[in-house]
């Protein structure tokens, strides 16, 4: 028994992953285009790009990445966009939200309150995964400062694991974050996101892994998981009156791509844009391509 409990000692300090410092992250990854902006009680970390006078495009991320998933298509959109990307409240180098509160409610609040902040009256919204989520919603609810909608591969209609009115059990696997992060665990969980696997280079496997490690990002992920209260979208999505566009990567094997159409066929004016050969983070896999669909629907 002596031998077995050290062995398990062993392979628990072996295994353990402390936080990595803040100053370290932000010496690394806090650009001069970075700024940290005072939200609703919050220190968000911001990039503000393009044309000041420009209209504006608020870019949202999806669970457990950050506003690094956006750089190529911050870039190709900054000529002629106001672009506005933040590490959503839980995640990057914002952090924890002190307030303990993770719901979608709580969000609408940030992310109105960052509008107010900067000054725009009014933005087109892209969201990826649980940013595609709260940018329909925020469209549905405050279409006076929604000008154009695009969701990329959006999170939001029930799935295996996530029922409407059912707070989700979190595996206990997953409760141990906190406490062990080894990049294979990373890699593991990133995967089912690429449509072509090469695409998950080491730079960005190691970008999403020290977004994780900054502090308090591991609890937060699984407090804001332990919160989501999932309803069926079809009321909210009808009332959207911004016109919409939906991208999304047919190779997607983290949400169905056939969740496409139940989004088509709900909210008005809305089209739908698809890769056969991309998965769930098409802005990162095939950024150019992805991109070009984007740019038009917004010149319109």
């Amino acid at each position: 028994m002596l031998i077995i409990a050290a062995i398990l000692l062993g392979a628990g300090v072996w295994l353990y992953t402390p936080d990595k410092t803040r100053a370290d992250l932000e010496a690394t990854y806090a650009i001069p285009e970075t700024e940290f902006v005072a939200v609703a009680g919050l220190r968000l970390h911001v990039r503000d790009t393009g044309p000041k006078d420009a209209p504006a495009v608020l870019l949202l991320h999806g669970f457990g990445s950050s506003l690094l998933t956006w750089e190529a298509w911050a870039h190709g959109l900054s000529a002629k966009y106001r672009v506005i990307r933040f590490d959503i409240p839980g995640f990057g180098l914002t952090g924890p939200d002190p307030t303990g509160d993770y719901s979608d409610a709580r969000s609408m609040t940030v992310l109105l309150g960052l509008m107010d902040t900067l000054h725009l009256r009014t933005a087109s919204l892209i969201g990826n995964s649980m940013g595609g989520k709260l940018a329909w919603q925020f469209a549905a609810e405050h279409p006076e400062r929604t000008n154009k909608l695009v969701l990329v591969s959006p999170d939001g209609f029930a799935s295996p694991g996530f029922a409407y009115g059912v707070r989700p059990n979190v595996p206990a696997m997953v409760r141990l974050l906190p406490y062990t992060l080894p990049t294979v665990m990373v890699r593991m969980s990133l995967a089912p996101a690429y449509g072509n696997p090469d695409a998950l280079t080491p730079e960005i496997l190691a970008r999403y892994r020290d977004m994780m490690l900054a502090p308090g990002v591991r609890p937060a992920m699984i407090a804001r998981m332990e919160q989501v209260d999932l309803q069926p979208p079809e009321p909210k999505l009808r009332s959207i009156k911004a016109p919409t566009l939906i991208v999304w990567g047919e190779r997607d094997a983290m949400i169905p791509f056939s969740n496409a159409q139940d989004y088509a066929k709900t909210i008005p004016n809305s089209r739908i844009v698809s890769f056969g050969d991309l998965g769930h983070v098409p802005m990162e896999e095939a950024p150019a391509r992805a991109l070009a669909p984007v740019l038009a629907f917004l010149a319109e």
